[in-house]
């Protein structure tokens, strides 16, 4: 019997996420089935010619983690001269973020849904990207998770790489103690400076969410980060 081949440690990473695809509405499945192949890229280990997946030559904005995707949808909608690359792990969201295209006639979103860590190290192509959305990660609050957070220094690092001079990284999180964990992390790499002194006022392209809207009623700090890529 031959020996199945032995996986490669160096592609191996720490997950970000957990994969709790929760309760697919027919609705979202539905829209999966009919508009995924029309509206997604699927992940492969091969870089992604960007222009001939909108069909046009277009800054392009990465979106790691949508979630539902409706900040996804209005941002897009708001900005028809950019391309959006979303991406997201749970079918829900992704299902949800389908319905929204098709229901507002979206036509420059793609998502991709795996892993963005991969995503980025097999398919973006250095300084090909305008920008990077990071909307509220998974905090990961107690402490013996933090080493799952995605704002670490080594992907800061590869993240870096695909951006254009003068792109930018642009991270919101409700979580002080994360936002103080980016602030640092963003800080310390050498190719990003800071477009504010530390904090940055939120961009009036990031919509504030019905989440975000409850936290700030009763007291909760939202922090933004918006970090360029030195020229």
């Amino acid at each position: 019997m031959s020996e199945l081949p032995k996986s490669d440690p160096s592609k191996r990473h720490i997950r970000s996420f957990v994969l709790r695809q929760g309760r697919v509405s027919p609705a979202q499945q539905r829209a999966c089935d009919e508009l995924l192949p029309r509206f997604g890229i699927q992940y492969s280990p091969h870089p992604l010619n960007l222009a001939s997946a909108f069909g046009r030559d277009a800054p392009k904005i990465l979106e790691i983690g949508f979630g539902m995707g409706d900040s996804t949808a209005a941002i897009a909608l708001a900005d028809p001269d950019s391309d959006y690359i979303a991406l997201e792990v749970h079918t829900p969201g992704v299902g949800n973020l389908l319905k929204l295209i098709d229901a507002q006639h979206i036509p420059n979103i793609r998502i991709i849904q795996h892993d963005a860590v991969e995503v980025l190290r097999d398919m973006i192509g250095n300084a090909t990207l305008n920008g990077v959305h990071i909307f509220f990660p998974d905090p990961w609050h107690k402490a013996r998770h933090n080493k799952r957070r995605l704002i670490q220094a080594s992907f800061i690092a590869q993240l870096v790489q695909k951006l254009k001079p003068g792109g930018y990284i642009h991270v919101a999180t409700d979580w002080q103690d994360y936002a103080e964990q980016v602030l640092a992390v963003l800080s310390a790499e050498p190719l990003l400076e800071n477009t504010a002194a530390d904090y940055a006022p939120r961009p009036a392209y990031r919509p504030l969410t019905k989440f975000e809207l409850r936290g700030i009623r009763l007291g909760h700090g939202v922090w933004d980060l918006l970090f360029c890529r030195k020229i």
